[in-house]
This record gives structure tokens, C-alpha cells and sequence, in this order.
């Protein structure tokens, strides 16, 4: 039994208020509904292993939309962080720390993890996943450019790998493409599939 039969008796939703992440369930054949944002401040323990930070912040807003649950729904939540030389990028606060970010992550190799967390009001699951990203150095004119025709300020690490940075920029990556855009999907279909089953 394919996934999609068996997610037909519950309800899900998604926890995000990603256009991507949204493009990228219905893309894997899901029918879902996605929540009002929830306000979740988005802390974590500063001793947390920064590969940790993705799980530990997708848990977090998992538990913040149970209020809106009933028995028999099912929620996604994700968080997608980018590390760069053990520093941590988050989205960027404006455009002058999108300019910062990209011209960090000009020239380097970088780590993109995901956390998420599959939920209902009993059971919960969490995993990540990590995409290594190798940028080609860019230049000032490409930067601003990028910036100022496709605004990426809701994006971790200031960037889309699908959109004109990702087709200039990249090099090459290793690991899941779909991770990098916010959703490891081919990852959540297995774990889709055995957090069903353990629900039997």
C-alpha cells in the first residue's frame, strides 16, 4: 500500500508557513491543510550541538499548533537551518545581513540540515537531514542583483538553490536537492510511512 492509501483515515496538516515547503508536499501527492502560523519564538540552548538546532525548533513548533489537533491528525513541522564554518545562518534580518550571508557563503563548501517533526496528540517523531552545498565565489554585482530581484528574506543562508543563484552559483551538492528548498521529501515519505504504521 502506497503512502497516500494509507494516510486516507487521518486528517494533516502542515505546520509551516513556507511557500516552498507547500509546493513540495503536494508535489509528493498529499493532501493537507496548512495551519495558521503559529507564534513560536524560535530559542534554543545555546550549549545544543548546532546540528541539533533544526530537530530541537521543528519539535518546538510541533508543540505549539496542538492546541488547533484533534485525535486523528497528523502535523508536519519542519525548520531548515544553513552552517557555515560552525556559524549558524538563520534568515536574514534585512538586506544588509542577506548581503553579509551570501558573501560568507561566497567560495565555501556549506551544510544545509532540516529538522521535522512528524506529531499527532500522542505519538511524535523527529528526524534531520543534510545537504552539503558548494558555492562558486560571487561577486559583488551578482549578490546585489540576486537581492534585489528575488528578495530571498525569508529564506535560511539568505538564498533558493531554486532560483538564479542556485543555477549561477552552485557548484554542485551532495545530498537531497529538495532538503536544500526546505523539505527532505523522498526522507518524510519513509518516515510518513513508519509513523503510520506504528500508529496501527
Amino acid at each position: 500500500m502506497i503512502l497516500q492509501e494509507k494516510l486516507l483515515p487521518y486528517r494533516i496538516f502542515l505546520g509551516s508557513a513556507s511557500p516552498r515547503r507547500q509546493i513540495l508536499l503536494q508535489e509528493l501527492g498529499i493532501k493537507f491543510v496548512t495551519l495558521n502560523v503559529a507564534n513560536v519564538e524560535e530559542i534554543f540552548p545555546p550549549e545544543l550541538p548546532l546540528e541539533e538546532v533544526p530537530s530541537y525548533l521543528a519539535s518546538l513548533k510541533a508543540k505549539a499548533y496542538y492546541p488547533q489537533l484533534n485525535h486523528g491528525d497528523i502535523l508536519i513541522t519542519a525548520d531548515t537551518i544553513v552552517i557555515c564554518e560552525n556559524t549558524l545562518l538563520g534568515k536574514p534580518e534585512n538586506e544588509g545581513h542577506a548581503t553579509e550571508m551570501l558573501k560568507f557563503l561566497s567560495g565555501k563548501e556549506h551544510r544545509v540540515i532540516t529538522g521535522v517533526t512528524i506529531s499527532n496528540l500522542s505519538h511524535s517523531l523527529t528526524f534531520s537531514a543534510t545537504t552539503s552545498v558548494f558555492f562558486r565565489v560571487l561577486t559583488d554585482e551578482e549578490i546585489a542583483f540576486y537581492l534585489e530581484n528575488f528578495k530571498p528574506f525569508d529564506k535560511a543562508g539568505a538564498y533558493g538553490i531554486q532560483e538564479w543563484i542556485g543555477y549561477v552559483g552552485i557548484e554542485r551538492i551532495e545530498g537531497s536537492y529538495f532538503n536544500v528548498m526546505g523539505l527532505p521529501v523522498q526522507r518524510l515519505y519513509g518516515e510518513l510511512l513508519n509513523f503510520v504504521s506504528s500508529l496501527k
